[in-house]
């Protein structure tokens, strides 16, 4: 969600219960303004939240003028009351109710800038199963078989390998973004020179459009569109369908589509990724997605439908 409408976003996406506390919506859209300011962001999306075991991380992205651009990721978490450091179960200094942090911040302002994601982070992640401990400085232990020569033996040892949950934070924020990141058809226009901007003249879906997935597109750099035949694209305006589809997801069925609010609200709830909620008010400019829940994806979804 956009951070210039963050409080109205806010509160079209409260229906799925992913909603803010007035004191922390203030503080969000004051930091994500100086967020924008700082680092010289065309736009700013608050990406939503993944709930931790003793804390909550905070996701924003900025986007550059080019929409579909490498984003920029940043995050930062929020101590829960009491929390005790598993090292010496003692309580941190300064975790008192209301206060957050990112490394060694407490003001509720900062946020810190994660890495791009790579091919090698999510290989190296993919054996951490289970809910994040929401402290971006704790290593998971996976303990895997290594081959190992002397002279003309070869054999096994077992190595133990530490994976931080900074990391494993970049490669599922990755992951969520290429596979459930949602925008509407016609939001987004590609230049004849190709750089995609923001659609100035968008005015919103129709609501008979709104009701279909067809409308809508994967927020990201198309991967099957490239895969059809000239044929198939005869009929796709170069300007407005240049990203995936949401009708052709596999598999079928992974996405809940619901009018809400009397016809006025349409609202999108990934099955695969629960937590992702994208929402548009049909015939405005209204719309956006917001993420919040435990990081874990729905492997069982194929076997559910």
């Amino acid at each position: 969600m956009d951070e210039e409408s963050l409080l109205l976003s806010l509160e079209l996406a409260s229906g799925s219960g992913q909603g803010l506390s007035p004191d922390r919506r203030a503080s969000l859209l004051t930091s994500l303004m100086l967020v924008k300011r700082d680092y010289r962001f065309d736009r700013v999306l608050f990406w939503g939240r993944i709930l931790g075991l003793v804390a909550d991380y905070y996701i924003a992205q900025g986007l550059s003028e080019d929409q579909l651009a490498p984003r920029k990721t940043l995050y930062r978490w929020r101590r829960r009351p009491g929390w005790l450091r598993p090292q010496d179960d003692t309580e941190e200094p300064g975790a008192s109710e209301g206060q957050e942090g990112v490394g060694a911040s407490l003001n509720c302002m900062e946020w810190s800038l994660l890495p791009p994601a790579t091919e090698e982070m999510e290989m190296q992640t993919s054996v951490v199963k289970g809910r994040f401990m929401g402290d971006p400085s704790h290593a998971y232990e996976h303990t895997e078989l290594q081959k190992v020569n002397e002279g003309e033996k070869v054999f096994e040892e077992e190595v133990v390998v530490q994976i931080k949950e900074e990391t494993r934070l970049v490669s599922i924020i990755d992951q969520i973004d290429k596979a459930v990141a949602v925008i509407p058809r016609g939001a987004l226009f590609k230049t004849p020179f190709g750089p995609i901007r923001v659609n100035r003249t968008f005015e919103g879906l129709s609501l008979s459009e709104a009701k279909k997935l067809s409308s809508y597109f994967h927020f990201r750099e198309p991967v099957e569109l490239k895969n059809k035949t000239l044929l198939e694209k005869a009929d796709l305006d170069p300007s407005l369908d240049f990203m995936d589809s949401l009708e052709h997801d596999i598999p079928k069925g992974s996405w809940s589509i619901q009018m809400e609010r009397g016809n006025t609200l349409v609202v999108l709830r990934s099955l695969l990724w629960p937590g992702l909620t994208f929402y548009h008010a049909p015939r405005t400019k209204n719309y956006g997605y917001i993420y919040v829940g435990t990081g874990e994806k729905n492997i069982d979804l194929p076997f559910m439908l």
